[in-house]
């Protein structure tokens, strides 16, 4: 298959723009076919400084590299449709001169005033034809001097029917589409037109793309029956959705691939992830690598209905990826985007050490806090109730006074003086474990403590029980 991912410069990377790239990638990794990146710059009004070049570090963050482009400076770039210009005039002219297109020189004023009026009559609104039977002779001479744009013409009658791969046969009432704008007043073709005329000339035979495209499908179809072209395949894919079910978007949180990169999100489980959102393997496995998904990916597994985007379960996978990865990759990682958040470099013991309480990158900082600080501070009321607890302070001046009788502490030799502790003392279970784990912490919960001691340490133990058992 060649197929394209096809965004807009007009931001950041969606999630939704992800998970298109990613369909779309899998479909031409499956078929040993082709994946173009092309930007759609048409609406100059709407474009973002450096959205291009987000674009695309987004998706060779992801992992999902395009296969083909124009040469820029060494090395291919994506296309751009504002470098196109001069083929969309071509099948401008060749539309209007064979009667499917015509020219429109209504105001905008004019089309707001029969908007206006149809939405009054409780009509759909949409342009009224007033241009669409003007001499061409005329139409021709007025374009040369007038402010105009070029309408598509839809038939009046009959209805267009087409199959879609993943919702099935749909049939359009041609009477309900409006004659579409195909060239705009500053000479930019609309994504209509350009979309289409790339799509032929870069041979894209499957068109994978969201659900908000479905209406505007049998416009482009016609496009390729009034050019005398094939018609590639459809796929739409269903909306993301809120866990309310309204449409995604960022009023109600984070959206773009940069902001969950920032969080800590690994690659990995945002594109397994977002693979998941409107789309499943049949049966339920949900962990699997790009090349894994590559294999079992279909798109008769994409669903109708809209994907809630479900955040609990993204950071659960993130979290499920983190350990899973190599030590060595762990380690690279977490030191990156420590030294990325400006903070000191900390030890290969304490990154391992908090590993399995990670749930993003963005966790490091807070659990690795109490394990740097000089002396920890309790997390909480109850962690610091505990800490002045009469048996806790029993069990810190003990503790103390085992130590100074020793020249070293491992592991092993915390369980036994524990369990020394406990004989005796009297104190037992959550009232022995708790407030160690407390004064050597700050927190309720966390890491194996013998594991935390064998990394600080008799001295640094003792210094911690002592400065508990001062409090």
């Amino acid at each position: 298959m060649r197929v394209r991912f096809a965004p807009s410069p007009t931001g950041k990377l969606h999630v939704g723009g992800l998970r298109t790239a990613l369909f779309n990638y899998l479909a031409a990794r499956q078929t040993k076919g082709q994946f173009i990146l092309r930007i759609e710059d048409t609406d100059q009004n709407r474009q973002v400084t450096g959205a291009v070049q987000n674009l695309i570090e987004s998706l060779h963050w992801a992992g999902l590299d395009y296969d083909e482009g124009p040469e820029r400076g060494g090395d291919f770039g994506p296309y751009f449709q504002s470098e196109r210009l001069d083929i969309y005039h071509r099948h401008i002219d060749q539309l209007v001169a064979e009667d499917h297109a015509y020219y429109c020189f209504c105001s905008s004023e004019r089309l707001e005033e029969v908007r206006q009026t149809q939405i009054a009559a409780k009509r759909q609104p949409g342009y009224d034809g007033h241009c669409r039977h003007i001499p061409k002779a005329e139409a021709a001479r007025r374009a040369k001097s007038e402010p105009h744009v070029v309408r598509m013409k839809i038939p009046e009658t009959g209805e267009l029917k087409f199959s879609d791969r993943v919702r099935g046969n749909i049939s359009y009432p041609l009477n309900q589409m409006d004659d579409q704008v195909l060239l705009k007043t500053d000479g930019f073709p609309t994504y209509h037109l350009a979309n289409v005329v790339d799509d032929h000339y870069m041979q894209v035979n499957l068109v994978i793309r969201g659900e908000e495209w479905l209406p505007s499908t049998p416009k482009h179809i016609l496009l390729y029956q009034y050019l005398g072209w094939e018609v590639p395949e459809f796929a739409h894919l269903p909306l993301l959705l809120n866990s309310d079910r309204s449409k995604l978007s960022k009023r109600q949180g984070d959206v773009a691939v940069e902001d969950y990169r920032a969080k800590g999100i690994l690659p990995e489980a945002l594109v397994n992830f977002v693979a998941l959102l409107g789309w499943n393997p049949g049966d339920d496995r949900e962990i699997f690598s790009l090349d894994e998904l590559v294999d079992v990916f279909s798109l008769e597994r994409v669903n109708k209905a809209g994907a809630v985007f479900n955040l609990e379960k993204l950071y659960w996978m993130n979290g499920q990826y983190i350990r899973k990865l190599e030590v060595s990759d762990y380690l690279n990682r977490a030191n990156t985007w420590l030294a990325g958040q400006g903070h000191v470099v900390v030890s290969d013991e304490l990154l391992l050490l908090v590993r399995d309480s990670l749930t993003t990158l963005a966790d490091l900082p807070d659990n690795l806090e109490p394990l740097l600080a000089e002396i920890p501070v309790p997390e909480n009321d109850e962690a610091a109730a505990m800490l002045k607890a009469e048996s806790s302070q029993t069990v810190y001046r003990t503790a103390v006074e085992i130590l100074d009788t020793r020249e070293t502490l491992s592991a092993d030799d915390f369980k036994a003086m524990m369990k020394q502790i406990q004989q005796a003392t009297g104190v037992k279970g959550k009232n022995l474990w708790m407030p160690a784990r407390i004064a050597l912490t700050g927190q309720v919960h966390g890491p194996e403590l013998p594991r935390i001691v064998e990394i600080f340490g008799k001295e640094k133990v003792r210094e911690r029980l002592a400065a508990a058992l001062r409090n």
